[in-house]
This record gives structure tokens, sequence and C-alpha cells, in this order.
């Protein structure tokens, strides 16, 4: 694989499109970055202001051009200049692809996209994201998924060619076991002090609060576990639309609930915590999961997008739309400390089969230098 364009010319220069993102995408775009400059590639990275300053792409080596998360024209434009010259673009999320296609509108410029997680929305809206979908797939020269699902996805929207990417957990965002920084000890016991949570069960949840992260399922269980002794504390970590909703019912229903709002501590909280707990439906390559089981955290998980393909055997996953179910599989692990050591154990090896963030980004190379480097004439 070559970092440069053939016959002695120019560096190869690429431009990463994201468009706020979420965690998963924003931090992968950050090592994608950095493993790409130092292959001598020249990187671009477009995406708002808050994102560069969460994410400091421009520490990698990276250009940074402010675009707006929105579609509206002035961005589109502000995008289609930073992509002038560009050997190829890669755009990262549905949102942020679909204004690619757009400012790369009667250009021959490749374009990657890369689905990180599937869109959700409701109602009217649940139908222009399938029209996005269906956009961007047929627009793609390559669509990357992030499990077997989305690539099955892009190929039922139209995409030409649908591959499973590579896409590595930074090291950045992982809590290690014991082979690494110990998660045990001090800083943990005072950050359960701090949380409520000395002499009892501490379960952590971290996500975005909005229904698709199952943040109410959450609740119904907990009022299972809130009759248990000790009784657990439940901690989630974000922000979101549905917190007074949820408040008032942690509030309504006496749960042992805490909303914890936006964390940059979330490493921490793993470290501290005695299970992991991912509710909603949807997730692709969830990145508590992965953080969860590199720090041999037992994770309880719903079934549904690609956990399954994430993470194998290594944790408890139960249906979804069952509280029941989530609740009675947190109750069982908590009775069975075997179990939970097993868990550990299962996830410090299913771990050790994922990607590398070098692997990743010589994937993704791979792609660029197939779509960019000219074929041998037969």
């Amino acid at each position: 694989m070559s970092s440069h364009s053939p016959h002695g010319q120019s560096p190869l220069r690429t431009v990463q499109v994201l468009g706020g993102g979420n965690a998963g995408s924003s931090a992968h775009v950050r090592s994608l970055a950095a493993g790409l400059v130092a292959r001598g590639v020249r990187v671009t990275v477009c995406a708002p202001f808050e994102a560069d300053d969460t994410y400091d792409f421009t520490g990698t080596g990276a250009a940074h051009v402010h675009v707006p998360r929105s579609s509206d024209p002035g961005s589109v434009a502000v995008l289609r200049a930073a992509c002038t010259d560009a050997d190829l673009v890669h755009a990262h999320g549905l949102h942020a692809s679909f204004r690619a296609v757009l400012a790369l509108s009667g250009r021959r410029t490749p374009l990657i996209v890369t689905w990180h997680d599937r869109a959700h929305a409701e109602g009217a809206r649940a139908h222009l994201l399938r029209l996005l979908e269906r956009r961007v797939a047929r627009a793609a020269t390559v669509l990357l998924g992030t499990s077997s699902h989305l690539v099955d996805r892009a190929r039922a929207a139209g995409a030409r060619d649908a591959r499973l990417a590579a896409v590595a957990l930074p090291r950045s965002r992982r809590t290690e076991g014991p082979e690494g920084t110990e998660p045990a000890g001090p800083r943990s016991a005072k950050l359960r002090a701090e949380l409520g949570a000395t002499g009892r069960p501490l379960f952590v949840a971290v996500g975005s609060l909005e229904r698709r992260r199952g943040h109410g399922l959450l609740l119904d269980a907990a009022r299972v576990w809130r009759e248990l002794d000790p009784s657990p504390l439940v901690v989630v970590a974000g922000e979101g639309p549905q917190r007074a909703e949820l408040q008032r019912r942690i509030e309504d229903e006496e749960l042992p609930v805490r909303l914890l709002g936006r964390r940059d501590d979330v490493s921490e909280l793993l470290a501290a915590a005695d299970l992991a707990l991912l509710p909603g439906r949807g997730e692709s390559r969830s990145v508590l999961a992965q953080e969860a089981l590199h720090a041999r955290v037992p994770l309880v998980a719903v079934l549904s997008g690609g956990i399954r393909e994430l993470v194998g055997d290594a944790a408890e996953l139960v249906p979804p739309h069952d509280p029941a179910a989530f609740a009675a599989a947190v109750v069982r692990l908590l009775d069975d400390p075997g179990r939970a050591e097993q868990l550990r154990d299962l996830g410090t090896r299913q771990a050790a089969g994922w990607p590398t963030e070098d692997e990743t980004v010589a994937q993704v190379l791979s792609v660029y230098d197939e779509l960019t480097q000219p074929q041998p004439m037969i």
C-alpha cells in the first residue's frame, strides 16, 4: 500500500467529512487522521468547531475546516470548496455523507462513506432518512459498514460496493484491565463514594438521553433492582431531550438511578463499576461495549443491531423490549460471581481479536489506493 500518488506525484490528499457525529465516529476520524498523516497522507477534516475542540483533529497534523452540521447551501458550498483538488473524500455517518454527495455533485472525485451506526427517526422523518440512505448508498464509490447488518442495509439501499469496515476503539478510549492500568484502587473507591455507591453494587450506562438509547427500559428494570439488599446504584452518563421525563420517573418511583449528565471520565466510571449496561436498540459497534470488555467489566446488553457480532459470547444478551429479562440477567450476575469472572475472561479474549488502529488505517488506505492508483493495462 502506498500513501503517495503514482509516478512520484504529490502525496495523496483526502478530505474527511464529519457532521459533529457521535463519540465513536469522531474518535475514529481522529485516530484515522493521525494514522494517515503518519503515513504521509495530507488530511483535511471538515467538521464543526466544537468537534475539533473536543477531538483535536489539528493535533494529528491534519488541517481543519469548519463546516456546520447542516445541509444548507452555505455549508455545502464551504464543503465543496474544501474538497477542491482532493484525491478522494471520505464521509462518516449518514448526514455527513449526504452533505458530501451534494458538495461533490458534478465532480468525479471518489467518495468513500463509512456508516458507523444506523440513523434513527420516527414518523415522517423515518421516511426521509430512508430516502437519504438510498441517495448516499447509490452515490458512494465504496460504502463501508461497521457491522454486517449495516453492510446488508447498504446493499439493500442500492450500494454498488459495500464492505465490512475494520474500526478500532482508539487506545485513548480504553480502560485497560489488570495487564494495563489497574481498575481497582483508591481512585475507584473515591469515585464510588462520591457517587453514593459505597457498600452497594454500581452499574454504569452511557448514552444520550433519547428514546432509542433504551433508558426507559433501564428504569423499568431498576424497579426490580430497588428491592435488592443492598440496592444497586445505576448511573447514566449522557445528556439529551429525555432528561426531564426520566428524572420525573426516577423521583416518582424512587428508583436507584442517577443521571450524571455529560461526563469526560467514562473510563474512570467503568473502572469503578461492577456491571456495564447497554439497554439501547440498534447499536452497531457500541463504544461502551468495547470499553467495557477492554476494562474487564461484565456487560449486559439488549440483543439488537451488531452487538452479537461485536461481543460474541462475552456478554449477557437479552431480547429487546423485555425489561424483566434485562433485570433478571443483571440479578443472575450479581448472584453468580463465577459467571461474572467468566465474562471478564471471555471479554479479554474477544477484545484481543478486534482490529487495531494500525489495521484500521491499513484497510482504509488500501481502499484509497484502489480508487486512486491507475489500473495496469491488459
